[in-house]
Order: C-alpha cells, then structure tokens, then sequence
C-alpha cells in the first residue's frame, strides 16, 4: 500500500457514508433536505440563531463540537483533514524586486518558493501569466525557466520585464490541453504550477507523468473548473470509490467562510432571499418542483425591490407572470427559505477541507502509483490564501540516477 493511500480510504468511507449531509444542493430544496429521515435534526439546526451561526461558521472546532452529536464522524473527519505545513529556508530578493506584483500574489508566490528544493534542473511554470512565480524561481534557483502561457500579451509582457530584470526566462505562447503543448516537458526538470485551475494542474500531472519528468509541484485551485460535466478520479483508489462528483459537488472546498462587513452581509441577504423567493414563485406558476437558476444580477437592481427583481428574472427566462401576485407574500417565504439554506450550508461546511484533501490525495495517490515520491503539507496559512495545499513528487528513478550520477 502506498504512502498516502490509507489516508484517502478512510476519508474516502466517511465521505461516503456522510454524503447525505454535503453531497446535495441546497437551493433545489424548499425545506431541510433531511426533514424526513432526521426531523430532530433539522428541528435543531432551525433553533440555531444568527449569532450563533456566525460563530460556527468562523470557528471550526465549535463547529465540530455543536455537531459531533447529530454526526459522529465529524471530528475523524477533520482529524484526517489536517496537513502539517512544509519548511523551507529563506531567500533575499533584490530590492524592489516585487515591482509590479500585487502585494498578496508576492506574499503566496515567496511562500510557495520558500518550501521547493534545489534540485538543479530547469523550471517549467505552468500556466504562467506574467511570470511572477518564475522571476522568483529563476533569481533564487540561478536555474532557466520556461514559461507556458495561453495568453499572448500576458507573454509579451513578461517577456519584457524578464529581460529588463535579466532573469534567464523564455516564454512560449500555449495551450495547456493541447498536445503540443507537451514538448516543453523534459525529463531533467521541475514543473510548478501555483493556482493553475481544475483539469489545468492535471493536465501538468498527467504530462509530467508521461514524460518521467524528475520533479513537479502543484498548488491546486478551482476543482470545478473542468471539462467533463463529472470528475474524472485518477488513481486506483479513486477510480473504485462509490462517490461521483459534479461541478456542484466540486465548488464546495473553495466556499470558505470569510467575515465581511454588515453592508456586505445585507446585500447578500437580499440577492439570495430576493432569488430564493423567485424559484418559490416559478414553481408555482410553472406547476414545477425544480429549482430554476437564474443569470447574474446587476447590484442596483437590487434597490429597486423585489417585484422588480422578479419581472426582471422572469423575462431573463422567458416567462409570463400572472398580474395578481402577492409579492410581499414571495419575498417573505424567500427570506424565511434562506435562513433555512444557511444552515444546510453549515451542515456541508463541516466537509469542506475533507472533501479537499480526498481530491488532493487523488492526485498524490495517482503520483505515488505512478513511482513518484510525494510530500504534501501547506506552504502558508490559510489567511494568505485557504488553497495553500502544495504537493511536491520527485520521481524515483530520477532520485536514484541522482545518487548514483554524484
């Protein structure tokens, strides 16, 4: 059994055996989606107040408590969710070297830099933007970067300040998916990616895999951001699981909470109730029980009231409404229908880093069978960014030519 395999069957069963509680959608419900099985349950989430769901929503291990009672795995849960975070040494960079990069992109870029080995090969940067992770790389490691873009001003531009700092960087104008993309990588090499989306950072592993590269590092982002309408496990362990995910299923590590400010927190009171309202409405005109999502909104909007909302969102779906609608009676349900979806959400809070790790492992699983030697651990804290997840493989043949080459 491989290094981390273990880790990913146990999160794997109690993922599976708890899907009831994360692995569905709370706005295609009118009520709690477990009325019937757990009517307890549910008569205790709904005694929950504002205050107190604040408070569960910003301190994870009150949250573990307040449901350990109504869902015994939780804390075993969490407990397999955690990862120790990497060391790594220090770097001085040249002064105003940070020229140009947003201050909390540096701050993830240096840490990210910080916890990667010296292995003396090339880098490649994948899905490279600007370059900013390989100016770093290359005035650190002294090593060539390659950077591989899909965007031809984003290379154009960092290619000029490539130059004008002296860094040794060539950018090449790419696709990510496309095959060609896979002559720029080598053997003697280090890919990285930091916040390459979905099936982008795959793509890298899969192509790194193919083409025995000797070491690559992966941040990953954006798990929904993929191109089959389910995910698509790798490794073995994956692949014979119970759980298929959806888009939807996908989102849920990236809903991390954050406190915002009161006007924030109003704003989006009466988008989602205004919304939550609307599909009540459409279900009863349309004689339906299907949840109907409707486009984005412009903000102002807003400010001009439900009813306005409602005549607007039916003509973005093709709708007729009747001209004796109570819309008071609609935007009340709405708002009593999204205290009762806040609290779903927090019942699916409580999986939000496990099922992250069940994907991430995936992927070191898929490199540990694939003869790959892995870390995982974070490179920062979850204030500077909540994916600070990094996975580094070295292959293992390369780290024994290594041994034997000295």
């Amino acid at each position: 059994m491989f290094c981390y395999a273990n880790t990913f069957q146990q999160l794997d069963a109690l993922l599976t055996a708890n899907r009831q509680y994360w692995q569905f959608v709370p706005f295609a419900d009118k009520g709690f989606a477990w009325e019937e099985q757990h009517p307890e349950f549910c008569d205790w989430l709904a005694s929950i107040d504002d205050q107190t769901l604040a408070h569960l929503n910003q301190d994870q291990q009150a949250l573990i408590n307040a449901f350990t009672p109504w869902i015994p795995d939780a804390a075993l849960l969490a407990k397999l969710a955690e990862t120790s975070r990497l060391t790594g040494s220090e770097h001085i960079y040249p002064r105003n070297f940070d020229a140009g990069i947003p201050g909390r992109k540096w701050q993830q870029i240096t840490a990210f830099n910080q916890v990667l080995p010296r292995l003396g090969v090339p880098w490649l940067e994948w899905c490279a933007g600007k370059g900013f992770l390989g100016r770093v790389l290359s005035v650190t490691h002294q090593q060539p970067v390659t950077s591989l873009e899909w965007q031809q001003q984003l290379c154009v531009d960092g290619e000029a300040a490539a130059k004008q700092l002296g860094l040794d960087i060539h950018f090449v104008q790419g696709d990510a998916f496309d095959v060609s993309s896979q002559q720029y990588i080598q053997p003697k090499q280090h890919a990285v990616a930091l916040h390459a989306c979905g099936d982008l950072h795959v793509s890298l592993i899969k192509q790194v895999v193919a083409k025995k590269g000797q070491a690559v590092s992966v941040s990953p982002c954006c798990y929904h951001l993929i191109r089959d309408k389910q995910y698509q496990p790798l490794s073995s362990g994956a692949k014979a699981s119970k759980l298929q995910l959806s888009k939807h299923d996908l989102r849920l590590p990236l809903q991390e909470t954050v406190t915002a400010g009161n006007r924030v927190k109003q704003l989006r009171f009466v988008e989602v109730s205004f919304r939550l309202g609307f599909d009540l409405l459409q279900r009863e005109v349309n004689q339906t029980n299907d949840y109907l999502p409707i486009p984005n909104v412009q903000k102002a909007l807003l400010g001009e009231g439900f009813e306005a909302f409602c005549l607007w969102a039916a003509e973005q779906k093709g709708m007729t409404l009747p001209d004796d609608i109570n819309f008071d009676y609609w935007q009340q349900l709405g708002e009593k229908r999204f205290a009762i979806t806040e609290r779903m959400e927090l019942v699916r809070q409580l999986f939000r880093r496990p099922l992250e790790l069940w994907l991430v492992l995936d992927r070191v699983c898929f490199l540990e069978e694939s003869d790959y030697k892995v870390t995982l651990g974070t490179f920062c804290e979850k204030q500077m960014t909540p994916r600070n997840l990094l996975i580094h493989a070295e292959r293992v043949c390369s780290m024994r030519e290594n041994i034997t080459a000295r």
